[in-house]
């Protein structure tokens, strides 16, 4: 009958596996290392190592002042606010809100580039005969007439 052959595996040390690489790293990683001492040190010359050990320090005293200042209602109407603003912005086209962000630097450029304002007679002009003026001024009246239809349903008036 046959015999089983015998295996015996080396027992495996982790720890000395573990030093091995770390008696390795500084000649494998020798830029890496490099670089993040001059990062180091960097952060130590601007005080932020300093300023990150007093906030570990003093943890406590630091969360508590975030929180007392988060409970201002001042905090609290900011965040709201901030709330309100992402959620109107979430509800406005993209195409429609692209359009409004080009043509603002636009005209900020066409104005900048005038040597003198132009006269009551051009303003009128453009005012009664330029199509694209009269659609802009469309567009503000009605965001206007839909700012004072709101204002009055918040004041319990009718329209």
């Amino acid at each position: 009958m046959a015999r089983p052959i015998p295996l015996t595996l080396p027992v495996r040390d982790a720890r000395a596996e573990l030093q091995l690489r770390l008696e390795n790293a500084p000649a494998e990683h020798a830029e890496a290392m490099l670089a993040a001492y001059e990062v180091l040190q960097g952060l130590y010359e601007r005080g932020v190592l300093d300023l990150a050990r007093g906030a570990l320090g003093s943890s406590d005293t630091v969360l508590e002042i975030a929180v007392d200042a988060a409970q201002s209602p001042q905090s609290i109407r900011s965040i709201r606010n901030l709330l309100l603003l992402v959620n109107m912005l979430g509800a406005i086209d993209p195409e429609t809100l692209g359009i409004v962000t080009r043509s603002v630097p636009q005209a900020l450029q066409a104005t900048a580039r005038q040597q003198e304002p132009p006269g009551l007679w051009k303003l009128m002009t453009r005012f009664f005969w330029n199509r694209n003026m009269r659609r802009g001024l469309s567009a503000f009246a009605a965001l206007l007439e839909t700012l004072g239809s709101n204002l009055a349903t918040r004041k319990g008036e009718t329209g």
